[in-house]
């Protein structure tokens, strides 16, 4: 067992090609298509879902989704609710706890969660036993944003024993538009043992271990999640787990999925990029991967050891996968004995390694308009500031066509950013400092972004140009340039990890946060001061300090900060 720890619309033209001839022109999609049809209180009906290899052309069936005549919603508020008798059934009388809403729920209801923090303190006891045919539902739209599952419990697993667990999902069940964060050591947002639930639209993130296990005969659909920022995995998959794994965004974490045992899900239509290894395949398991873009891993794009072989493609049904620029090899088979068939990928054949039976496809670009840098999806959540400030000529990205949006600041850049964008006023006399000569390439950015009071040096005299900027430094620099202040500091309260906030920032954090400038990815409520910050979060932060001054028009963004 291994634990390791943007959505682009997927392709639906390819053309095959050998080595060295086009041999046909195929279309794609339809074929790997899955239909859901969910409404309120839908209940995944047992026996339908088999996402296995024995399919024809290793496609999954028509999952279809059942809603009750009635279903009777549970509603949940953490701040204005009470778990008393009479309590629940409007949302103007809500429980306080989903603890409580499960003990009262029966097959068929729905608990609507309204925003707020669901942890211990607000009286949850974890693990959450999401209960046969009962749905857990937030905001969908949102992906859960302002909704805050924390905590973890121990559960006992019938396949691998004790585990630390936020969520229990048991069968005909749906996770949908929630949070959930594990931060317990090893701990597991959701736990799927042996059933069939919904895991849809919700963003998984900052887990100790992984954000979804599936284990036993795990047969789940998961669909539309975003998986970021989990210390392990994004998905495991083990024993003889099947299941969907469809359209979800797998970032910045261990490995983005890890299937192992003699699982067989199909995983189709995903992000997997900025992991250690996108897709990490092991023992006997034999997943389907269909039309999904997994790039710039920090090793590996698809790894299979042990006795495992997946499924890339086949003539009779091409794989369509986007597989580059990952750092050391795209489809790396160190399995020794067995051979990968990939037919009908985009791969680059000089980062195959072992032994790969692999047919080239050149994956069109997808629908959706253009997109300016190749490594900025279509739904990337920074897409429109990277794209708008790279429009006015603030920010630029690399020769070969790429932005890398994930990619640290340094002090020298986010001066030189800045002083482009805000075209700050003088309003001290410039120093020398003692690291930043005069014919340093940033020298005269840095100056002026000194002389503007957006930035500041050492008290040993040094700038440290090349240091990267962290996100508190990046938004006092933008709070203090640009004058702002906050009539109290109560705003920050919103943020679950106000406390890690240093206190030479209190105030110009507050400031920047009463006047929109914090825009917190993946989860709104956590700020994470002490993380560098992204050229992407760079990117936000400027475009709402030139909204601040009335040079930008708002873009709308979940993870955007109104807290007043």
């Amino acid at each position: 067992m291994n634990y390791r720890g943007f959505h682009i619309f997927p392709a639906k033209n390819f053309r095959l090609l050998s080595s060295s001839y086009l041999i046909s022109t195929l279309r794609v999609g339809a074929g790997l298509t899955a239909m859901l049809v969910v409404s309120s209180g839908s209940i995944l009906l047992p026996g339908e879902v088999n996402a296995g290899a024995t399919h024809p052309e290793g496609i999954a069936p028509t999952i279809t989704a059942q809603a009750p005549a009635t279903a009777a919603v549970i509603y949940v508020n953490p701040a204005t609710g009470a778990d008393s008798a009479g309590a629940g059934t409007t949302s103007s009388a809500p429980y306080k706890s989903i603890s409580f809403a499960l003990s009262q729920a029966q097959p068929g209801a729905v608990i609507q969660l309204a925003p707020g923090n669901y942890n211990q303190e607000s009286g949850e006891t974890f693990p959450l036993l999401l209960k046969p045919g009962v749905t857990l539902r937030g905001d969908e739209a949102t992906k859960g944003q302002g909704i805050l599952i924390t905590g973890g419990g121990f559960y006992t697993s019938r396949t691998f024993a004790r585990q630390d667990v936020t969520i229990l999902a048991q069968q005909d069940t749906t996770i949908a538009g929630v949070t959930v964060t594990n931060p317990n050591t090893r701990g597991t947002a959701v736990w799927v043992e042996s059933t069939n639930p919904i895991i849809k639209n919700s963003t998984f993130t900052n887990s100790v271990r992984e954000g979804v296990f599936v284990t036993g005969t795990g047969n789940p659909k998961i669909e539309g999640n975003l998986f970021v920022q989990n210390k392990g995995n994004g998905i495991s998959v083990v024993r003889s787990a099947q299941g969907e794994i469809r359209n979800n965004l797998f970032q910045d974490t261990g490995f983005g999925l890890s299937i192992n045992g003699t699982s067989t899900p199909l995983v189709a239509e995903n992000q997997i990029v900025d992991n250690q290894d996108g897709v990490y395949i092991s023992e006997s398991a034999k997943p389907v991967l269909r039309k999904n873009v997994i790039q710039n891993n920090k090793r590996d794009g698809v790894v299979a050891i042990g006795n495992a072989l997946p499924d890339l493609g086949t003539n009779e049904n091409p794989g369509g996968n986007l597989i580059r620029n990952n750092t050391r090899y795209d489809v790396n088979n160190a399995t020794k004995t067995g051979q990968i068939i990939a037919v009908g990928n985009d791969i680059d054949q000089k980062k195959i390694f072992g032994s790969v039976d692999f047919v080239a496809a050149t994956v069109d670009v997808p629908p959706g308009g253009p997109v300016a840098f190749k490594d900025v999806p279509a739904n990337y959540w920074a897409k429109t500031y990277i794209e708008a400030l790279a429009s006015q000529n603030i920010i630029a990205g690399f020769p070969d066509g790429s932005f890398k949006p994930n990619d640290p600041v340094t002090r020298a850049q986010f001066a030189t950013i800045i002083t482009k964008a805000l075209t700050p006023p003088t309003k001290r006399t410039a120093i020398k400092f003692k690291d930043v000569a005069s014919n340093f390439w940033a020298y005269a950015a840095i100056q002026s972004a000194y002389q503007s009071e957006f930035v500041s040096g050492y008290p040993d005299g040094t700038f440290k140009p090349q240091q990267q900027i962290p996100r508190v430094q990046a938004l006092v620099a933008l709070a203090n340039g640009l004058g702002l202040t906050a009539n109290n500091q109560n705003v920050l309260s919103f943020y679950t990890d106000a406390a890690q906030i240093p206190n030479y920032a209190i105030a110009p954090v507050a400031a920047a946060t009463a006047r929109q400038l914090v825009i917190n990815y993946p989860t709104a409520k956590q700020l994470n001061p002490n993380r560098q910050a992204t050229r992407a979060e760079v990117a936000a932060f400027v475009y709402q300090a030139l909204v601040n001054a009335g040079r930008a028009q708002p873009i709308p963004s979940s993870y955007l900060v109104t807290v007043q």
